[in-house]
């Protein structure tokens, strides 16, 4: 390994978010798992788990993905119920976004995602649940001003991470990692073993 490989990962390794993560609830285009793969992977997500009930887990192919599905951890489940307590375990505040006009929803730019935050997106054509909706913290929605009422799922999740990433930032939080130096050790010798 070349000393800019290895200094890319260490870059990579540090910049790692521990506490912020995606979930995908029964997301039925491959092609849109592999966009938010890439994502996740874009703005140090190494994390993204999967709610699959309703669908078949979709094949993510590391064409499809830009090997980004070598660097960002999957983690499938069977129902929202089991996911949300894993997440729940980790103390993780968890935003669902479904399209419902509400007075108790927050607009993408009033949460604070600089905590342990879980974002859920839905089916390309249902949305999330009702179960998702009945467990999940609270719901959100990304501020539009046109005559379309909705975002392709990959698009939703990259305007939200990305304002994750711009709260972050300002914070610091991607100049001081979560994780300890144990775990940064242990990814990337993982990173340097793919």
């Amino acid at each position: 390994m070349t000393g800019q490989r290895l200094k890319k990962f260490q870059s990579v390794v540090s910049k790692r978010q521990k506490y912020l993560t995606i979930v995908l609830e029964n997301v039925h285009d491959p092609h849109n798992v592999s966009a938010v793969l890439r994502t996740a992977d874009a703005v140090g997500i190494d994390r993204v788990f999967l709610i699959y009930n309703d669908e078949k887990f979709p094949k993510v192919s590391r064409v499809s993905s830009a090997s980004a599905k070598k660097w960002v951890e999957v983690i499938k489940f069977r129902s929202a119920a089991e996911c949300f307590n894993a997440l729940k375990k980790e103390k993780f505040r968890i935003y669902s976004t479904h399209m419902v006009e509400d007075k108790i929803n927050s607009s993408l730019y009033e949460l604070d995602l600089t905590k342990r935050t879980a974002l859920v997106f839905g089916n390309e054509h249902r949305g999330v649940s009702d179960e998702v909706k009945a467990l999940a913290h609270k719901n959100f929605l990304i501020p539009m001003h046109g005559m379309v009422q909705s975002l392709n799922v990959s698009v939703s999740v990259a305007v939200t991470v990305y304002e994750a990433l711009r709260q972050r930032t300002a914070k610091g939080m991607y100049t001081k990692s979560a994780y300890t130096k144990t775990e940064l050790k242990e990814k990337l010798n993982f990173y340097i073993n793919k």
